[in-house]
């Protein structure tokens, strides 16, 4: 049985991780709106150049259309682009992430496709590693910027793009998390590239319907569209980082929230287991008094 001196350090001890707890969920919550502004706000663009998007591509096909858009003509090689946080203490958000990407890899293998990983961010590595260190094919570090925006999305786009050019790969799958609550964020899988082609919207007059407006483009679709996909990529990235910013934290905000009342209720039983050791302590010191003294 743990004495008292040992007890009383121990809830101190969980006193001061409480602390910690607390304040790590004071500065997610803080940051948590800013960045859950930021993925919302981004959303409507996103969707928007789809719209376009479906516009241009209903009348680009065959060999007119860019290659991003067409591909390679095969798709034996898959590339798992997988977004990952780059600091810890977020609950099961990178394990769930990692997880999909897994289980796409699985049913990829299983198919006779060959794969690949290419990691954004810290915290997937390690796990992905375990399994797969010899399909990884880059690292690419973002924890040396305070907030991960464009730049780091256009960086990452120009290189898939350079890749896919070079035909190092076929296919690209996107792996990140989708924000929707604190308590919520749902690991998503999407084809970056080759683009997938979006759903066509209702056709009307010589334009394409977008958004209720029948639209002509110049000087072609397949120039407008040969300088719209690689925005679309890098879009695309942008928004999953964004995505997996809200998420961290969200599921930082949670983790933490849940930490500090696991610290709370450990408090009380060492309390509890506190008082009780004292009470014996004093009962038995009583005991050998009153026992001394009827003794004489």
């Amino acid at each position: 049985m743990a004495s008292l001196k040992e007890l009383k350090g121990r809830i101190n001890s969980v006193k001061s991780t409480q602390k910690i707890t607390k304040a790590k969920q004071m500065v997610a919550a803080a940051k948590l709106r800013r960045a859950q502004a930021r993925a919302e706000e981004a959303r409507p663009y996103a969707e928007r150049l789809a719209d376009v998007m479906a516009s241009l591509a209903s009348k680009v096909a065959g060999d007119s259309a860019p290659m991003l858009f067409r591909g390679t003509g095969s798709d034996q090689r898959h590339l798992l682009v997988v977004v990952n946080t780059d600091k810890g203490l977020c609950g099961g958000l990178n394990a769930n992430i990692v997880k999909a990407a897994k289980v796409k890899a699985k049913e990829l293998i299983a198919a006779g496709k060959d794969v690949q990983f290419y990691l954004v961010g810290k915290k997937g590595r390690a796990p992905i590693k375990r399994d797969y260190a010899d399909r990884i094919e880059k690292h690419f570090d973002t924890s040396d910027v305070r907030t991960p925006g464009f730049d780091e999305a256009e960086a990452i786009g120009k290189d898939l793009i350079e890749r896919f050019e070079k035909g190092e790969f076929d296919v690209a799958h996107l792996v990140y998390p989708v924000f929707q609550s604190a308590l919520v964020q749902a690991p998503t899988i999407d084809q970056l590239i080759p683009v997938p082609s979006p759903q066509e919207t209702a056709e009307g007059g010589k334009g394409k319907t977008v958004g209720g407006a029948v639209v002509d483009y110049e000087p072609d679709e397949e120039a407008i569209l040969e300088e719209l996909l690689p925005r679309y990529v890098r879009t695309q990235l942008f928004a999953a980082l964004l995505e997996r910013e809200a998420s961290e934290q969200g599921a930082s905000m949670t983790a933490m929230d849940n930490a500090t009342r696991n610290a709370g209720d450990l408090i009380k039983d060492l309390t509890i287991q506190y008082n009780r050791s004292r009470q014996a302590a004093i009962t038995t010191e009583l005991i050998e008094i009153i026992a001394g003294a009827e003794a004489l």
